[in-house]
């Protein structure tokens, strides 16, 4: 007679379910800093990529113009008969935004992408620039701008710079784990360390916005309304 065997019962399905559900919650809490800085390594390198392609915009509105973007390029513009072909006066202002525009108006460039920077930019750029209006609209731009420098300025100072808080001259040390990134006048590209007082570091305790001997600023004095901020969106 054959005798029947009961099957081996390994373990409650419940229990079975809790330890698949520790298992998959440790590999997240191991892989989640990972991640993490990937992502932020991933964004900077858009920050830093966006940056050189603005540089070569500046280099050549420099060329033509005689200085970057700024409130002395922001005018009725004449050619050499004194005919006005280009009027910037309304691209100037409070945020960098208004001082990028020249950039498009003046017809360097149809891309807003190349300003965009994650995290800082409240939303993705439409390239939609068929009006004064729609050119770089608030929340397209995230970049700072220092405004009302020249290729004849020193070659280290800064031009275009993320990511900044908006207060002050101190910068969010979270988006690239502690590093801000920054456009120079010579067209380099610095992953600056963030210290904890917030300000981007370029040498030994010498900061970004240093004046005095031996700064980029030649022992002036730093004047904080150059910089502009991006434009936040409504």
């Amino acid at each position: 007679m054959d005798i029947p065997h009961k099957k081996h019962r390994s373990g409650s399905p419940i229990l079975l379910g809790l330890i698949l559900l520790i298992v998959i919650a440790a590999i997240f809490a191991i892989s989640t800093p990972h991640i993490h800085r990937c992502g932020n390594r991933a964004t900077m390198t858009e920050a830093v990529n966006n940056a050189k392609q603005v540089f070569y915009l500046m280099i050549e509105f420099d060329g033509d113009y005689g200085e970057f973007p700024g409130d002395g390029t922001a005018v009725i513009h004449k050619d050499e008969n004194g005919e006005p072909y280009l009027d910037m006066r309304a691209y100037k202002g409070r945020y960098s935004n208004d001082y990028l525009r020249q950039f498009i108006v003046a017809g360097y460039t149809k891309s807003e992408e190349i300003f965009y920077v994650y995290g800082a930019s409240d939303k993705k750029p439409d390239n939609v620039i068929s009006s004064p209006g729609k050119i770089l609209e608030a929340g397209e731009c995230g970049f700072a701008y220092v405004k009302n420098q020249s290729t004849s300025d020193n070659s280290g100072r800064p031009i275009l710079i993320s990511q900044m808080t908006g207060e002050g001259l101190t910068f969010d040390s979270d988006p690239y784990d502690g590093k801000a990134v920054v456009l120079r006048i010579d067209g380099a590209v610095k992953q600056l360390r963030i210290n904890k007082a917030g300000e981007a570091v370029v040498q030994g305790t010498q900061t970004l916005f240093d004046t005095g001997p031996g700064t980029v600023w030649e022992g002036e004095e730093f004047d904080p309304s150059q910089v502009v901020f991006p434009e936040p969106a409504n």
